[in-house]
């Protein structure tokens, strides 16, 4: 019962707390809808171009949800950068370890080719079997 009743109140603070949240943003009037549709009547006339800039938020909560959702985009960027540069390395890395196993694997098959050429050269090519039985 105590989970429950914790629950709900908490429920109830996060509704109150996003209630008034949207209700302290303004939302722009859309003045420019009416204006294009009166330039739209005349043909040939293009209306003058408008930079139209929201003014900053005066709401600290307004505030910090920019502020974390440009702190979160430049954080994923960085960790997308990261993850690429790390990516690359490996790749490279791999790469490198490749080419070693190659040439240690050519090394390897040349000193027992030389090996065998030089055991061959110093025995002399007499029959491995004398013909006498123990």
């Amino acid at each position: 019962m105590k989970k429950i009743q914790t629950l709900l109140i908490g429920s109830t603070f996060a509704a109150i707390a996003t209630t008034s949240a949207f209700a302290q943003t303004a939302q722009p009037v859309d003045g420019g809808a009416q204006m294009s549709a009166q330039v739209q009547g005349q043909p040939g006339v293009t209306p003058p171009s408008q930079n139209l800039v929201a003014p900053a938020p005066t709401d600290p909560l307004v505030q910090k949800r920019n502020a974390n959702a440009a702190a979160n985009a430049e954080y994923s960027a960085s960790k997308k950068a990261s993850k690429q540069e790390l990516k690359a390395t490996s790749q490279q890395a791999k790469a490198q370890y490749k080419e070693e196993v190659r040439n240690a694997k050519i090394n390897r098959k040349a000193d027992k080719d030389a090996a065998k050429a030089e055991l061959n050269a110093a025995e002399p090519a007499t029959p491995k079997d004398s013909g006498l039985q123990h």
